[in-house]
């Protein structure tokens, strides 16, 4: 059954091939993201920038012209640098808050209204630092534990009609680890060893998209209609809470 389902974030590593995934299930996806993404990427969508709640409001209002949605992912989020929290500026604290916290905050305010279809979810994309952290990551580790604070909050106000979920991946091979898609050089070195890292992973190897696409869809679907409220750990079993 063909569903209308928006992604915040579509232009990202993980998001393109979860609207092409999606889309060739038959469903009508509208991905929002950063002008310079979707340019990227040549990428159809509705330019947002999640640091401006005008931007957040004009995005939503144009979003909302199509009429009600079955699903909303928001997959944004983004890191740029490694620092420790004691020489960590307080301008790029402020910043990564922002984007990862806040706007998932302007965002989610935005689409529940327009979360009416029947059998609508939400689903967030948090992050295996936010629970098993790691040196260097202060801004980002805190703005996604609170992601899932936020989620268990929402699925308590907004239940039954609308079920809120949440996927934390472990590190994915995307631009994520550049930088950020739209923010960044994507062709860079990665921030992190790709190699060591995939080496101390159980299963052997880093998460691609497609790793994190899957649960997301899940979560998306009918299959999970008696799932609200919890957080899926996708990390290969390098964290295992």
């Amino acid at each position: 059954m063909a569903r209308r389902i928006a992604l915040i974030g579509g232009a990202g590593g993980i998001g393109r091939v979860l609207a092409r995934e999606l889309s060739a299930a038959g469903h009508d996806v509208t991905v929002l993201d950063l002008e310079a993404s979707l340019a990227r990427h040549g990428m159809e969508g509705i330019a947002i920038d999640l640091k401006s709640e005008a931007s957040v409001e004009e995005a939503f209002a144009q979003l909302a012209s199509g009429g009600p949605l079955a699903g909303f992912v928001n997959l944004a989020g983004y890191n740029a640098e490694l620092i420790p929290l004691a020489q960590t500026p307080t301008d790029y604290f402020d910043d990564i808050i922002a984007g990862n916290l806040r706007g998932a905050f302007l965002a989610a305010r935005a689409a529940i209204p327009l979360l009416t279809a029947p059998g609508a979810a939400m689903v967030m994309v948090a992050s295996g630092l936010a629970h098993h952290v790691r040196p260097g990551y202060t801004g980002y580790s805190a703005s996604k534990a609170a992601l899932i604070a936020m989620t268990k909050t929402l699925a308590l106000e907004c239940a039954p009609s609308l079920r809120v979920n949440a996927v934390a991946p472990g590190l994915v091979d995307t631009a994520f680890v550049r930088g950020g898609t739209g923010r960044s050089d994507e062709s860079a070195a990665p921030v992190v060893d790709l190699s060591a890292y995939g080496a101390m992973t159980p299963l052997g190897r880093v998460a691609t998209p497609r790793d994190v696409t899957g649960p997301i869809r899940f979560l998306l679907g009918p299959d999970s209609g008696f799932m609200t409220g919890q957080v899926l750990w996708i990390n290969g079993g390098g964290y295992m809470p």
